[in-house]
């Protein structure tokens, strides 16, 4: 039934104005993240899923259920756009292995993936890495974090579709790839010993005590500002800045920039920022 009601662009469930205005109010309070008022549609069809779960049928029911159903976390990763692929924006990763090689490809160096979704980005950090140390666990750490819990499991089981790996350089699937067979077919792993550099997190942007206390020397925070107003991308690039060692990187998305925030970062090249040494004014 509730194919033939979407098939004729009829509602499922009912869906007021005041109801998308509460969906984008809670997920601002509780993410930081800011929902055009132009993504009805594509609330209301990421929420009717889980609705559907609840056995709901008002959107109102379930927003004030939220607590007691223990559905804040499904709520916000129902909510989360992740988009990502091996190697996407490639430039980044000749940045990085310059900025290794240049300083002697140091033992103990820290790296964090901020907005890892399916981890995708992480593990390319690792097989660049690897391939720069000579070593398929080079002396390296990489924290991959993101606030969708779902697609943190997809990067730690580090299993994908041979077709995600379509940008991934052939010599590179053959070293740091295992193909499935069986119940696997149609599969690849990473290799077992490439993902033991890598640590997987649950972290908030916007939430300080969720933030990782250890400093990096190279921060990957790509495709994130977008979803943030003003005050959240200056708290976001804040909070950046001192996470990162000193003369420390930050990579961003092609379509962010830090015209606001030239007081943190100065620009090395396209969407790559070393971290400035200045006094940060407290965030708001």
């Amino acid at each position: 039934m509730a194919e033939v009601l979407r098939s004729l662009g009829v509602h499922e469930f009912e869906f007021t104005s005041r109801d998308f205005e509460r969906v984008r109010t809670m997920l601002y309070d509780r993410a930081g993240i800011s929902i055009s008022a132009r993504k009805r549609d594509m609330v209301y069809s990421r929420l009717a899923r889980r609705l559907r779960r609840h056995g709901l049928d008002r959107f109102s029911t379930y927003l004030d259920s939220l607590d007691a159903l223990d559905e804040v976390q499904a709520f916000v990763n129902a909510l989360t756009t992740n988009l990502t692929a091996f190697f996407r924006e490639e430039h980044h990763f000749s940045i990085m292995s310059d900025y290794v090689r240049e300083r002697g490809k140091p033992a103990g160096l820290r790296l964090w993936s901020a907005a890892a979704s399916t981890g995708e980005e992480a593990y390319s950090i690792a097989m660049t890495l690897a391939e720069v140390y000579g070593s398929i666990k080079p002396p390296v750490r990489i924290l991959a974090s993101d606030i969708d819990t779902e697609v943190l499991e997809t990067g730690i089981k580090g299993l994908y579709p041979i077709a995600r790996l379509d940008d991934v350089p052939q010599p590179l699937v053959s070293k740091y790839f295992q193909r499935g067979t069986g119940a696997n077919a149609g599969l690849a792993r990473v290799d077992p010993a490439l993902r033991e550099i890598i640590d997987f997190a649950q972290i908030n942007l916007l939430a300080p005590a969720t933030i990782a206390e250890e400093r990096f020397d190279i921060i990957f925070c790509r495709n994130v500002l977008i979803y943030f107003d003003r005050a959240g991308q200056r708290q976001v690039l804040e909070r950046l800045h001192g996470r990162l060692k000193e003369g420390g990187l930050l990579m961003l998305g092609h379509s962010e920039s830090l015209r606001e925030s030239v007081d943190l970062f100065a620009a090395l090249g396209r969407t790559a920022y070393r971290k400035l040494t200045v006094p940060v004014r407290a965030s708001a």
